[in-house]
């Protein structure tokens, strides 16, 4: 069975992954990002998220519980007006960027970066079968490809005019504080996005076709990872 880590303690993350059906684990890294981003000097927002996507993956790659498994990091970035904005942390700088934004458009910058940590020798799987099967599940455990790769994926988003009221109110759930650009699509934030020029899951933090085309690098089809338990549209829209 193909494993997939995903290198993230993001929830929309693996809340997307899992409506995808989309078979996964998490495993979290212990990437210091001020500290990846002081060692390699200041970059673009677009390099920047390819980057701590990177240290992230490899973080994780290098555990012993990622033996067999390929492991996808993720890291978002928002350009606006020329400026890298990471997380807010803080209600006075959501707020400052938020002001800003009002009636603005910025780009959602999401790297990716995959680390292929399965075996790339032949290993027999059973003894006792035909030393001739080679296919994967036939006797021979499936080859890595030795794969370490990356893609960027980016949207534009473009914000409605926000209400100093409604800033503060939204600042109050606490929700933007976490998220790069101060904003979410899928939560509170979503009522203050007009619209997106792009992947919308590059918003969340995860392009899902990124992802397969970084799989196909790899010599694996996404479709080895469905679990068969994506959300059924029938639920949603019951929802």
């Amino acid at each position: 069975m193909t494993r997939l880590i995903l290198a993230s303690q993001s929830p929309a993350r693996t809340k997307l992954l899992s409506h995808a059906g989309i078979r996964h684990e998490v495993l979290v890294s212990d990437v210091d990002e001020d500290a990846v981003q002081a060692r390699y000097g200041v970059t673009d927002p677009h390099d920047t998220a390819l980057l701590l996507a990177r240290a992230k993956a490899e973080a994780v790659a290098s555990l012993p519980e990622a033996d067999g498994a390929l492991v996808i990091g993720c890291d978002s970035v928002f350009e606006f007006d020329g400026e890298a904005h990471g997380k807010p942390y803080t209600a006075d700088v959501a707020r400052e960027r938020m002001l800003r934004m009002s009636g603005s458009m910025g780009i959602l910058h999401t790297g990716h970066w995959l680390v292929d940590c399965r075996d790339t020798s032949v290993a027999d799987a059973d003894t006792d079968t035909d030393p001739g099967a080679t296919a994967p599940g036939a006797g021979v455990t499936a080859l890595g490809s030795g794969a370490t790769l990356g893609s960027v994926s980016s949207a534009e988003v473009h914000f409605m005019e926000m209400s100093a009221e409604e800033i503060e109110t939204y600042i109050a759930t606490g929700e933007p504080l976490q998220c790069a650009g101060s904003f979410t699509i899928d939560g509170y934030g979503g009522a203050f996005i007009r619209k997106v020029d792009g992947d919308p899951h590059t918003v969340v933090g995860l392009s899902i076709s990124t992802l397969r085309a970084l799989l196909s690098q790899a010599h694996v089809g996404i479709t080895e990872l469905w679990t068969g338990g994506a959300v059924d549209p029938a639920d949603v829209r019951a929802e």
